[in-house]
Protein backbone atom coordinates (compact mmCIF):
# COMPACT_ATOMS: atom_id res chain seq x y z
CA UNK A 1 0.00 0.00 0.00
CA UNK A 2 1.48 3.05 -0.77
CA UNK A 3 0.56 6.45 1.10
CA UNK A 4 0.45 9.94 -1.46
CA UNK A 5 2.74 12.46 0.26
CA UNK A 6 0.40 15.11 1.97
CA UNK A 7 0.54 18.34 0.11
CA UNK A 8 2.21 21.70 1.93
CA UNK A 9 -0.65 24.39 2.13
CA UNK A 10 0.81 27.14 0.52
CA UNK A 11 0.17 30.88 1.34
CA UNK A 12 0.43 33.86 -0.06
CA UNK A 13 1.43 35.89 3.11
CA UNK A 14 4.56 38.07 2.65
CA UNK A 15 7.21 37.96 4.69
CA UNK A 16 7.37 41.00 7.28
CA UNK A 17 10.44 43.37 6.66
CA UNK A 18 11.18 45.80 9.35
CA UNK A 19 11.99 48.78 7.09
CA UNK A 20 16.46 50.16 8.17
CA UNK A 21 14.25 53.07 9.76
CA UNK A 22 16.45 55.65 10.98
CA UNK A 23 18.89 55.17 13.28
CA UNK A 24 20.43 57.18 15.70
CA UNK A 25 23.51 57.65 17.77
CA UNK A 26 23.79 58.83 21.25
CA UNK A 27 26.56 60.41 23.50
CA UNK A 28 25.94 60.46 27.19
CA UNK A 29 27.47 62.23 30.23
CA UNK A 30 30.25 61.06 31.89
CA UNK A 31 32.25 62.26 34.45
CA UNK A 32 36.03 62.11 32.99
CA UNK A 33 35.90 64.23 29.72
CA UNK A 34 35.78 68.05 29.93
CA UNK A 35 33.31 70.09 27.78
CA UNK A 36 35.60 71.62 25.70
CA UNK A 37 37.06 68.42 24.52
CA UNK A 38 33.06 67.26 24.21
CA UNK A 39 32.93 70.57 21.46
CA UNK A 40 36.16 69.95 19.78
CA UNK A 41 35.16 65.95 19.28
CA UNK A 42 31.91 66.66 17.67
CA UNK A 43 33.41 69.89 15.60
CA UNK A 44 36.61 67.20 14.34
CA UNK A 45 34.64 64.15 13.59
CA UNK A 46 31.10 65.12 12.75
CA UNK A 47 32.53 68.24 11.00
CA UNK A 48 29.68 70.63 13.01
CA UNK A 49 30.21 74.22 13.37
CA UNK A 50 30.95 75.27 16.82
CA UNK A 51 27.70 76.71 17.18
CA UNK A 52 26.16 73.07 16.86
CA UNK A 53 29.13 71.12 18.60
CA UNK A 54 28.60 73.25 21.42
CA UNK A 55 24.58 72.87 21.83
CA UNK A 56 25.03 68.96 21.30
CA UNK A 57 27.74 68.96 23.90
CA UNK A 58 25.51 71.11 26.36
CA UNK A 59 22.84 68.86 25.68
CA UNK A 60 25.24 65.98 26.91
CA UNK A 61 26.20 67.81 29.87
CA UNK A 62 22.44 69.11 30.83
CA UNK A 63 20.59 66.53 29.13
CA UNK A 64 22.64 63.75 30.52
CA UNK A 65 22.66 62.67 26.21
CA UNK A 66 22.32 63.81 22.89
CA UNK A 67 21.55 62.88 19.76
CA UNK A 68 24.72 63.32 17.73
CA UNK A 69 23.97 61.51 14.30
CA UNK A 70 21.33 59.54 12.07
CA UNK A 71 20.94 57.57 9.61
CA UNK A 72 21.36 53.91 8.77
CA UNK A 73 22.62 50.84 11.12
CA UNK A 74 26.02 50.72 9.73
CA UNK A 75 26.72 54.67 9.61
CA UNK A 76 25.58 54.58 13.51
CA UNK A 77 27.59 51.56 14.74
CA UNK A 78 30.82 53.23 12.62
CA UNK A 79 29.93 56.80 14.24
CA UNK A 80 29.61 54.86 17.95
CA UNK A 81 32.76 53.12 17.13
CA UNK A 82 34.48 56.78 16.80
CA UNK A 83 33.12 58.01 19.50
CA UNK A 84 34.39 55.22 21.90
CA UNK A 85 37.46 55.67 20.41
CA UNK A 86 37.86 59.51 21.38
CA UNK A 87 37.10 58.46 25.06
CA UNK A 88 32.91 59.22 24.82
CA UNK A 89 30.68 56.99 26.26
CA UNK A 90 28.31 56.00 23.20
CA UNK A 91 25.06 54.24 22.34
CA UNK A 92 22.97 53.41 18.96
CA UNK A 93 19.82 52.82 18.65
CA UNK A 94 16.40 52.72 16.60
CA UNK A 95 14.74 56.23 16.02
CA UNK A 96 11.51 56.29 17.89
Amino acid sequence: MSVAPAELEKTDVEPVTDPDVPWITLVWNDPVNLMSYVTYVFESYFGYPRSKAEKLMMDVHRRGRAVVSNGSRDEMERDTEAMHEYGLWATFQKDA
